[in-house]
């Protein structure tokens, strides 16, 4: 039996969804401390959620929270335009390679067509294969470098 997922774009009336993402990005990033050590309170997630230039969506499979995709839309200065940043986009293993991360990012589009965006763009570790494969299948690639640079 196929599988039939629903895609949503989770709002601030729905902290119940976005602290299901934070549950699956922990466990597809394997990093259990950076989205489940510290979750933001009710008041935070709901402003970010009730921003304009902030987008969380999620897969469903019924009502369990398979995936999701977090980004952020950019106001660029050199013109009259927006780029909208994919920050983080993860699936569980059991629900990969069945449509679930090109459904975020069709959904994506949508939402970016709405604002008026010129571009969606996103980065890979050179090490996730199956990431940059995703990206490529969707869109042009290019090499750049990521610096973090403190602030403290």
């Amino acid at each position: 039996m196929t599988t039939k997922y629903l895609f949503e774009r989770v709002t601030d009336s729905r902290l119940d969804l976005m602290k299901s993402l934070l549950d699956v990005f922990a466990e597809v990033f394997e990093e259990p401390l950076t989205y489940l050590g510290a979750i933001p309170g009710d008041q935070y997630l709901r402003g970010l959620l009730s921003r304009d230039d902030f987008v969380a969506l999620v897969a469903l499979a019924g009502e369990e929270v398979v995936g999701g995709l977090v980004a952020y839309e950019l106001c660029k200065f050199e013109q009259e335009r927006s780029e909208i940043y994919v920050y983080d986009l993860g699936v569980r293993q059991h629900h990969r390679r069945k449509g679930v991360a090109t459904g975020l990012i069709r959904e994506l589009r949508s939402i970016a067509r709405e604002r008026r965006a010129w571009v969606i763009f996103v980065q890979a570790d050179a090490v996730d294969e199956a990431a940059i494969r995703l990206y490529e299948s969707l869109g042009q690639g290019e090499a750049v470098f990521n610096f973090d640079i403190p602030v403290g």
